[in-house]
């Protein structure tokens, strides 16, 4: 969901297992040379959705490891869910609708929350959304209150329980900021 958490969680998972981390909209606003907002207003949800669709096969396709977030609604089509779930490992980041909102309330940057009543929006988009989101998932992982760092020891958790890491490489850089320097 938008709020999730999908991009601040990412990145610090990312740095902690040492690969990249990309996210799909930034991707798409690259290659469209400018923001998604301006693209839904000017193309429309199902033009997005397209192109969306297109960078999320390109990007699970690239050989090399990362973590990868994607638009809150990359779920709502099944082309992506089959995507993501055979070709990466999901994690979905769960969070209430109230919770979301207390995150985003004061955000203008998401299109479909640009509305009169953004909390009816979240949880219309929860109800539709998240049973995908769990289809779609290998692990779900309750985001309503930890601290970032709480929810990517959890995340670290389940890739260690579930073999995909090594716990020895990723037990060293847990809780330690790379920027920070010894001296």
């Amino acid at each position: 969901m938008p709020g999730g958490g999908k991009s601040t969680v990412g990145k610090q998972l990312a740095r902690q297992i040492g690969v990249p981390f990309v996210d799909s909209d930034h991707e798409i606003e690259a290659r469209i040379g400018g923001s998604i907002r301006q693209f839904f207003e000017q193309h429309g949800e199902e033009a997005f959705r397209d192109l969306e669709t297109e960078v999320i096969a390109e990007l699970v396709a690239r050989p090399e490891a990362c973590v990868l977030a994607t638009g809150g609604g990359a779920v709502l089509r099944e082309r992506n869910r089959e995507l993501l779930h055979g070709g990466t490992t999901v994690l979905y980041l769960r969070s209430t609708p109230e919770d979301l909102f207390r995150r985003l309330r004061h955000d203008t940057t998401r299109p479909l929350l640009q509305v009169k009543d953004p909390l009816a929006k979240l949880r219309e988009m929860h109800h539709q959304r998240d049973p995908l989101y769990r289809r779609c998932a290998h692990y779900v992982l309750e985001s309503a209150r930890p601290s970032v760092q709480a929810l990517v020891n959890k995340a670290l958790m389940q890739l260690e329980l579930a073999g995909l890491l090594d716990p020895t490489r990723v037990a060293a850089t847990v809780g330690v900021d790379p920027d920070l320097k010894a001296g």
